[in-house]
């Protein structure tokens, strides 16, 4: 995963977010470069999959930087893509330099890189299919969380009746002081079921909620503390991974204050961001009833508008990659994403 700054909200909207006038900076352009790959809108809403094309040719292309950002655009637009096609033929190496260079090419702070598990030194952590380890490469196992989060309050039990998965969604690192910017999952092996993964656009969170009401949660943060990081090492014996993607990233430092509306960087719209989810322990400076209906809220949102979630069902070696600005994900039961 790749980190930038987060980007606090800034005033009025313009039905997608807020208007050129109020940015930081000009919103990017996408110059077409990519227009030659053949792909199917999720939903009008959420998603893109590109049925055929091949990652490695994107990086291999004489323009590769051109197409690149114009692929970093259209994930910040549409939230996530997916590449259908087996990615057998990207390495690790070249995985990591594609996440990077997304966030190089859109504006990510120069001092800022890959990011690093914290939960890396875990010894429960297991390897790549080819038997190696890399910091910036974390490996998602079901069996191997349940091990390594054990420690950790309130994560949703999938034994318990009535099941209740609404905690399953996240915006991936929102426990960090710089959150990830763009994830990039590839399936190394798939569950015989199960284990399907669902974004949903928080553009379209933003957007279903009264004028007024909006305007409102743009004047919130949220902590977004996430102690399980701490216990973890303590009943482990093993260190804390410092930095992490980013100088500001350092130690145990998993308690930051984001904002609940942000404006995103590269296309100027506004999200959803820290309202709801895995990561937000409490919405500032309201009262706990409040903070609780504020969340139930954003969730309703979530589960009553099926148009605003694009589901990806995994095939052996295909990738996902999306933005943590604009989204938020959950995965079923076969997989836990943290």
């Amino acid at each position: 995963m790749t980190f930038i700054s987060p980007v606090q909200p800034q005033n009025g909207t313009n039905g997608h977010g807020s208007s050129v006038h109020e940015l930081r900076r000009e919103p990017l352009k996408n110059s077409g470069s990519i227009e030659h790959l053949d792909y199917v809108d999720v939903t009008p809403i959420i998603g893109r999959e590109y049925p055929t094309a091949k990652i490695k040719d994107i990086l291999n292309a004489p323009n590769a930087e051109q197409q690149l950002r114009d692929l970093a655009i259209t994930i910040c637009e549409r939230g996530v893509v997916f590449f259908r096609a087996p990615q057998d033929d990207l390495t690790v190496e070249e995985q990591k330099q594609v996440t990077d260079l997304l966030g190089k090419l859109t504006g990510r702070p120069e001092e800022n890189g890959l990011h690093v598990h914290p939960l890396y030194n875990d010894p429960n952590n297991i390897p790549m299919a080819d038997g190696t380890r890399d910091p910036h490469i974390y490996v998602i196992n079901s069996e191997a969380m349940k091990k390594i989060y054990k420690t950790m309050k309130g994560r949703p039990d999938e034994n318990s009746e009535p099941r209740d998965l609404g905690r399953e969604w996240h915006s991936d690192s929102l426990f960090e002081n710089c959150p990830s910017d763009f994830s990039f999952l590839r399936m190394q092996d798939t569950p015989p079921s199960g284990g399907d993964t669902l974004w949903c656009s928080g553009y379209e969170l933003y957007d279903r909620m009264s004028p007024s009401f909006r305007a409102y949660l743009e004047t919130l943060t949220a902590t977004c503390a996430q102690p399980v990081f701490r216990s973890a090492c303590e009943a482990g014996g093993y260190e804390v991974m410092s930095p992490r993607g980013s100088p500001r990233n350092r130690d145990f430092e998993f308690a930051p204050v984001h904002p609940v509306v942000r404006t995103h960087p590269v296309t100027g719209w506004k999200s959803l961001f820290a309202g709801v989810g895995l990561h937000v322990s409490r919405i500032n400076g309201v009262h706990g009833y409040e903070d609780q209906m504020i969340r139930e809220y954003a969730m309703r949102l979530i589960t009553r508008n099926h148009d605003g979630v694009a589901r990806m069902h995994w095939t052996r070696q295909a990738c996902a990659i999306w933005s943590n600005a604009c989204t938020l994900h959950a995965a079923t039961v076969s997989i836990y994403l943290v």
